[in-house]
């Protein structure tokens, strides 16, 4: 914890590809300040543990290939209830604007999503 900022880990893996198996224990992070939860889910599919999540702003994968599509976002976006959710892991290796867009199309009138830039 450093002044007035709390960071969790919390699990991220595959369900159903290799890629980011759950035996490696590699970690998504909760970033908590002022009262607001970020959570930067990392490389992971929609997993169980993200029903226990409760956050504010949610960075989400959406590609598909080495990660959850944008229809499992949009799933994991509901489970941890963001207000506003991040697309992101697309447009460089794999996947497009056009999973992002997906995922915006998929939480209308749920949540709030910010496709930002691509660098």
């Amino acid at each position: 914890q450093m002044e007035g900022l709390t960071i969790s880990a919390v699990p991220a893996y595959n369900t159903n590809k290799k890629f980011h198996p759950r035996e490696n224990a590699w970690l998504g992070f909760l970033l908590e300040i002022d009262g607001v939860t970020v959570y930067h889910a990392g490389d992971t599919d929609f997993i169980e543990e993200m029903n226990s999540i409760k956050a504010d702003i949610a960075l989400l994968p959406v590609s598909g290939t080495y990660v959850m599509t944008a229809a499992e976002a949009a799933q994991a976006a509901l489970a941890v209830r963001a207000e506003v959710v991040i697309p992101m892991h697309y447009g460089s290796i794999v996947g497009s604007s056009d999973d992002a867009a997906a995922l915006r199309d998929a939480l209308q009138g749920r949540a709030a999503v910010r496709i930002l830039p691509q660098q």
